[in-house]
Protein backbone atom coordinates (compact mmCIF):
# COMPACT_ATOMS: atom_id res chain seq x y z
CA UNK A 1 0.00 0.00 0.00
CA UNK A 2 1.24 3.52 -0.91
CA UNK A 3 1.60 6.40 1.40
CA UNK A 4 -1.17 8.39 2.91
CA UNK A 5 -1.95 11.55 1.63
CA UNK A 6 -0.41 14.77 3.10
CA UNK A 7 -3.97 16.51 4.02
CA UNK A 8 -7.73 14.98 3.43
CA UNK A 9 -9.05 13.91 0.00
CA UNK A 10 -11.94 16.36 -0.78
CA UNK A 11 -14.75 14.45 -2.10
CA UNK A 12 -17.72 16.65 -3.64
CA UNK A 13 -20.99 14.52 -3.54
CA UNK A 14 -24.58 14.10 -2.67
CA UNK A 15 -25.44 12.60 0.11
CA UNK A 16 -28.20 10.44 -1.81
CA UNK A 17 -26.30 10.17 -4.80
CA UNK A 18 -25.26 5.85 -4.90
CA UNK A 19 -22.32 6.87 -7.18
CA UNK A 20 -20.89 9.44 -4.16
CA UNK A 21 -21.50 6.80 -1.53
CA UNK A 22 -19.19 4.21 -3.34
CA UNK A 23 -16.40 6.83 -2.89
CA UNK A 24 -17.18 7.72 0.30
CA UNK A 25 -17.56 3.92 0.87
CA UNK A 26 -13.69 3.09 -0.44
CA UNK A 27 -12.21 6.09 1.34
CA UNK A 28 -13.72 5.04 4.16
CA UNK A 29 -12.50 1.38 4.27
CA UNK A 30 -8.98 2.10 3.20
CA UNK A 31 -8.87 4.97 6.07
CA UNK A 32 -7.94 7.40 4.40
CA UNK A 33 -8.81 10.72 5.41
CA UNK A 34 -11.38 12.76 3.70
CA UNK A 35 -13.19 16.51 3.50
CA UNK A 36 -16.99 15.65 2.19
CA UNK A 37 -18.00 18.86 0.32
CA UNK A 38 -21.89 18.77 -0.56
CA UNK A 39 -23.03 19.71 -3.98
CA UNK A 40 -26.76 21.31 -4.17
CA UNK A 41 -28.17 19.56 -7.04
CA UNK A 42 -31.86 21.27 -6.73
CA UNK A 43 -30.05 24.58 -6.70
CA UNK A 44 -27.77 23.24 -10.03
CA UNK A 45 -24.36 23.95 -8.07
CA UNK A 46 -23.51 20.65 -10.47
CA UNK A 47 -23.66 22.88 -13.65
CA UNK A 48 -22.05 26.03 -12.57
CA UNK A 49 -18.69 27.10 -14.10
CA UNK A 50 -16.25 25.92 -11.65
CA UNK A 51 -18.02 22.27 -10.98
CA UNK A 52 -17.84 22.17 -14.55
CA UNK A 53 -14.26 22.80 -14.97
CA UNK A 54 -13.92 19.45 -12.32
CA UNK A 55 -16.71 17.70 -13.60
CA UNK A 56 -17.24 18.60 -17.40
CA UNK A 57 -20.42 16.05 -17.51
CA UNK A 58 -21.24 18.05 -14.25
CA UNK A 59 -22.24 14.71 -12.11
CA UNK A 60 -21.01 13.87 -9.02
CA UNK A 61 -19.07 12.91 -7.25
CA UNK A 62 -15.47 14.60 -7.64
CA UNK A 63 -12.67 13.91 -5.63
CA UNK A 64 -9.54 16.37 -5.11
CA UNK A 65 -6.41 14.76 -3.69
CA UNK A 66 -4.35 17.36 -3.51
CA UNK A 67 -4.43 18.84 -7.37
CA UNK A 68 -5.46 16.07 -8.69
CA UNK A 69 -9.08 16.67 -9.53
CA UNK A 70 -11.01 13.13 -10.68
CA UNK A 71 -14.64 12.69 -11.62
CA UNK A 72 -16.58 9.48 -12.19
CA UNK A 73 -17.13 7.05 -9.52
CA UNK A 74 -15.52 4.11 -10.62
CA UNK A 75 -12.51 6.28 -12.23
CA UNK A 76 -12.27 7.30 -8.94
CA UNK A 77 -12.43 3.83 -7.21
CA UNK A 78 -9.47 2.58 -9.67
CA UNK A 79 -7.11 5.49 -8.82
CA UNK A 80 -7.67 4.98 -4.98
CA UNK A 81 -7.00 1.26 -5.16
CA UNK A 82 -3.89 2.09 -7.39
CA UNK A 83 -2.54 4.76 -5.18
CA UNK A 84 -3.61 3.95 -1.97
CA UNK A 85 -5.15 0.36 -1.54
CA UNK A 86 -3.39 -3.11 -1.28
CA UNK A 87 -3.20 -5.03 -4.33
CA UNK A 88 -6.17 -7.38 -3.79
CA UNK A 89 -8.92 -4.39 -4.21
CA UNK A 90 -7.33 -4.31 -7.65
CA UNK A 91 -5.77 -7.50 -8.90
CA UNK A 92 -2.78 -6.95 -11.49
CA UNK A 93 -2.70 -10.17 -13.06
CA UNK A 94 -5.25 -9.83 -16.43
CA UNK A 95 -7.94 -12.49 -15.51
CA UNK A 96 -8.41 -10.78 -12.04
CA UNK A 97 -8.33 -7.26 -13.49
CA UNK A 98 -10.99 -8.23 -16.52
CA UNK A 99 -13.08 -9.79 -13.50
CA UNK A 100 -12.98 -6.22 -11.69
CA UNK A 101 -13.75 -4.46 -15.01
CA UNK A 102 -16.56 -6.91 -15.70
CA UNK A 103 -18.49 -5.59 -12.55
CA UNK A 104 -17.61 -1.91 -13.22
CA UNK A 105 -19.48 -2.00 -16.72
CA UNK A 106 -22.17 -3.97 -14.47
CA UNK A 107 -22.14 -1.22 -12.31
CA UNK A 108 -22.38 1.50 -14.61
CA UNK A 109 -24.73 -0.64 -16.84
CA UNK A 110 -27.20 -2.94 -15.65
CA UNK A 111 -27.39 -1.54 -12.29
CA UNK A 112 -27.70 2.16 -12.93
CA UNK A 113 -30.58 1.05 -15.55
CA UNK A 114 -32.13 -1.18 -13.21
CA UNK A 115 -32.33 -0.61 -9.24
CA UNK A 116 -30.43 3.09 -9.26
CA UNK A 117 -33.03 4.01 -11.82
CA UNK A 118 -35.61 2.51 -9.94
CA UNK A 119 -35.01 4.33 -6.73
CA UNK A 120 -34.70 7.72 -9.11
CA UNK A 121 -37.94 7.49 -9.54
CA UNK A 122 -39.65 7.19 -5.83
CA UNK A 123 -36.50 9.39 -4.62
CA UNK A 124 -36.13 12.43 -7.10
CA UNK A 125 -39.40 11.65 -9.16
CA UNK A 126 -37.78 10.54 -12.34
CA UNK A 127 -39.95 9.61 -15.20
CA UNK A 128 -38.21 5.91 -15.60
CA UNK A 129 -40.69 3.66 -16.75
CA UNK A 130 -41.13 1.37 -13.24
CA UNK A 131 -42.17 -1.83 -14.85
CA UNK A 132 -39.09 -1.87 -16.91
CA UNK A 133 -36.38 -0.52 -14.36
CA UNK A 134 -37.71 -3.04 -11.65
CA UNK A 135 -37.37 -5.98 -14.30
CA UNK A 136 -33.89 -5.28 -15.37
CA UNK A 137 -33.00 -5.03 -11.72
CA UNK A 138 -34.91 -8.59 -11.37
CA UNK A 139 -32.99 -10.10 -14.08
CA UNK A 140 -30.04 -8.63 -12.89
CA UNK A 141 -30.70 -9.84 -9.33
CA UNK A 142 -31.11 -12.97 -10.66
CA UNK A 143 -27.54 -13.58 -11.92
CA UNK A 144 -26.00 -12.33 -9.16
CA UNK A 145 -27.65 -14.30 -6.99
CA UNK A 146 -26.16 -17.59 -9.28
CA UNK A 147 -22.76 -15.94 -8.90
CA UNK A 148 -22.70 -15.53 -4.80
CA UNK A 149 -23.95 -18.90 -4.54
CA UNK A 150 -20.35 -19.49 -5.09
CA UNK A 151 -18.02 -17.26 -3.82
CA UNK A 152 -18.11 -14.59 -0.55
CA UNK A 153 -17.71 -11.44 -2.94
CA UNK A 154 -17.70 -11.02 -6.95
CA UNK A 155 -14.96 -11.59 -7.69
CA UNK A 156 -13.77 -14.53 -5.36
CA UNK A 157 -13.24 -14.81 -1.45
CA UNK A 158 -11.54 -11.61 -1.20
CA UNK A 159 -13.58 -8.02 -1.94
CA UNK A 160 -12.74 -6.19 -4.09
CA UNK A 161 -13.44 -2.46 -6.27
CA UNK A 162 -16.43 -3.91 -7.86
CA UNK A 163 -18.01 -4.70 -4.64
CA UNK A 164 -17.41 -1.49 -3.77
CA UNK A 165 -19.09 -0.18 -6.75
CA UNK A 166 -22.03 -2.75 -6.77
CA UNK A 167 -22.73 -2.59 -3.29
CA UNK A 168 -24.56 1.02 -2.81
CA UNK A 169 -27.39 0.77 -5.17
CA UNK A 170 -28.57 -2.62 -4.49
CA UNK A 171 -28.53 -2.22 -0.43
CA UNK A 172 -30.59 0.51 -1.21
CA UNK A 173 -33.01 -1.08 -4.07
CA UNK A 174 -36.29 -1.33 -1.68
CA UNK A 175 -35.89 2.17 -1.94
CA UNK A 176 -37.00 1.52 -5.83
CA UNK A 177 -39.72 -0.92 -4.83
CA UNK A 178 -37.31 -3.77 -5.55
CA UNK A 179 -37.68 -6.74 -3.01
CA UNK A 180 -34.36 -8.09 -2.25
CA UNK A 181 -36.47 -10.89 -0.44
CA UNK A 182 -35.77 -13.69 -2.95
CA UNK A 183 -32.05 -13.57 -3.16
CA UNK A 184 -30.24 -14.37 0.21
CA UNK A 185 -26.77 -14.84 -1.74
CA UNK A 186 -26.91 -11.43 -2.57
CA UNK A 187 -27.88 -10.50 0.69
CA UNK A 188 -25.67 -12.24 2.29
CA UNK A 189 -23.39 -10.69 0.27
CA UNK A 190 -24.43 -7.04 1.10
CA UNK A 191 -24.02 -8.36 4.97
CA UNK A 192 -20.25 -9.18 3.95
CA UNK A 193 -19.72 -5.67 2.62
CA UNK A 194 -21.43 -4.44 5.82
CA UNK A 195 -18.97 -6.38 8.24
CA UNK A 196 -15.55 -4.69 6.18
CA UNK A 197 -13.67 -2.93 8.95
CA UNK A 198 -14.46 1.35 8.03
CA UNK A 199 -17.84 0.21 6.59
CA UNK A 200 -20.07 3.35 6.42
CA UNK A 201 -23.58 3.61 4.95
CA UNK A 202 -25.61 6.04 2.95
CA UNK A 203 -28.27 7.47 4.83
CA UNK A 204 -31.53 5.99 4.06
CA UNK A 205 -34.95 7.26 2.45
CA UNK A 206 -38.02 6.41 3.58
CA UNK A 207 -39.24 5.71 -0.19
CA UNK A 208 -40.64 2.67 -1.86
CA UNK A 209 -40.91 -0.82 0.10
CA UNK A 210 -38.72 1.25 2.53
CA UNK A 211 -41.43 3.97 3.53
Amino acid sequence: MNARPEKAIQLYRHPLSGHSHRVELFLSLLGLPVELVDVDLIKGAHKQAAFLAMSPFGQVPVIDDGGVVLADSNAILVYLAKKYGAATWLPADPVGAAEVQRWLSVAAGQIAFGPAAARLITVFGSRHDASEVIARARGLFGVMEGVLAKASFLTGEAPTIADVACYTYIAHAPEGNVSLGDYPHLRGWLARVEALPGFVPMRKTAAGLAA
